[in-house]
């Protein structure tokens, strides 16, 4: 039901989110430039740790703004939050912005008329965008509740930084690891992220490629025709 509902949105919610994903899409770098200064910089750094504030706030404003506004014209009321469930995660998750790949990956494999490389490219360098985003926003959270805990190994933000590299190609050396409960939440969610972006990546290229083989096998004419 999902499916269908996002499906038949409305032309007004279509148009919206056409006009405002190139700005909204600014201020999560933004977002994401504030939570990284505010993490990053040492207490004494003033103004700029209050300026970095500000801006975490200020973007965060926008996200509530435009999620209120596609509620609205989705006509959907409350069913919105169920039916539109990552605009609401990442409405809550900031962070996780980039994980809005996912729609791209879902409109274009809906156009399966048209393999055309350009689309599949778009979610592949999307893709690989997303995962340079995500891994450096887990890098900022796992070190800000890590750096300080009792028996940690992540004590720098090269620490962070190595431990995110591993964790979201799966790899998972094992050297560096979590050690808060929620710092382990943070891990489970990008080993999970990771499979997914990997899976977006290779079934792009794999549905390209399938699509492509069996237009040129529909265009070789019968044997003996």
């Amino acid at each position: 039901m999902s499916d269908r509902a996002t499906a038949q949105s409305p032309p007004a919610l279509t148009r919206w989110e056409q006009r405002a994903e190139g700005p909204l899409f600014v201020a999560s770098l933004l977002f994401l430039l504030g939570y990284a200064t505010r993490v990053l910089a040492p207490h004494h750094a003033e103004p700029w740790r209050g300026l970095s504030l500000v801006l975490v706030g200020v973007t965060w404003l926008l996200f509530v703004i435009d999620y209120a506004i596609r509620i609205r014209l989705s006509g959907l009321g409350h069913r919105f939050v169920r039916v539109h469930w990552l605009d609401t995660l990442v409405l809550i998750l900031p962070l996780l912005r980039p994980l809005r790949v996912v729609k791209v990956y879902t409109a274009v494999q809906k156009r399966r008329d048209k393999p055309r490389l350009s689309l599949y490219a778009r979610v592949m360098s999307y893709a690989g965008m997303t995962s340079l985003l995500l891994g450096f926003s887990a890098a900022l959270a796992i070190y800000h509740l890590e750096h300080n805990a009792p028996g940690a190994s992540i004590r720098t933000f090269g620490d962070a930084v190595w431990w995110a590299c591993a964790t979201l190609t799966t790899v998972g050396y094992g050297d560096v690891v979590p050690v808060t409960p929620v710092g382990r939440i943070v891990a489970a969610g990008l080993m999970a992220c990771g499979l997914a972006l990997l899976g977006a990546v290779t079934g792009s290229f794999s549905s390209w490629l399938i699509q492509t083989f069996r237009r040129e096998d529909e265009k070789v004419p019968p044997a003996g025709g």
